[in-house]
C-alpha cells in the first residue's frame, strides 16, 4: 500500500477521539434488551463454599502407574519417566522435588 508522506497527519488525540467514537457508535448499535440466559438455570450449576455434599457421590476410575510411569518418592505423584531427577537406594525423585 502506498503512503503518501505529504498529507497533514493527526495527531495521536485526534486518533483516539475518532476511534472512541467509534467504539460509542458499535456498543449502542449492537446493544440488546433481550436476556438469554435464565438466571434460574444458571443458578443451579453453581455450588456455594460450605454447601453439604455428603449426599452426591464421586465415581473415579482409578488406574495403577503405567511401564512408562513412576512414583515420585518425594511427593508421591505419578510421573512420566522423562521426570525421573535423581535415583536414590531403589527410589525415584522426580525434577520438581530435586529442582
Amino acid at each position: 500500500m502506498a503512503t503518501d508522506y505529504d498529507a497533514p497527519r493527526k495527531t495521536d488525540e485526534e486518533t483516539s477521539e475518532e476511534s472512541i467514537a467509534e467504539l460509542k457508535t458499535h456498543r449502542t448499535s449492537k446493544q440488546s434488551a433481550v436476556v438469554d440466559e435464565d438466571e434460574a438455570e444458571a443458578a443451579e450449576g453453581f455450588e456455594l463454599p460450605g454447601a453439604d455434599l455428603s449426599s452426591e457421590e464421586l465415581t473415579v476410575r482409578i488406574m495403577p502407574a503405567q511401564a512408562d510411569e513412576f512414583t515420585c518418592a518425594s511427593c508421591f505423584l505419578v510421573r512420566h519417566r522423562s521426570q525421573v531427577a535423581r535415583e536414590k537406594d531403589g527410589l525415584l525423585y522426580c525434577k520438581d522435588c530435586e529442582g
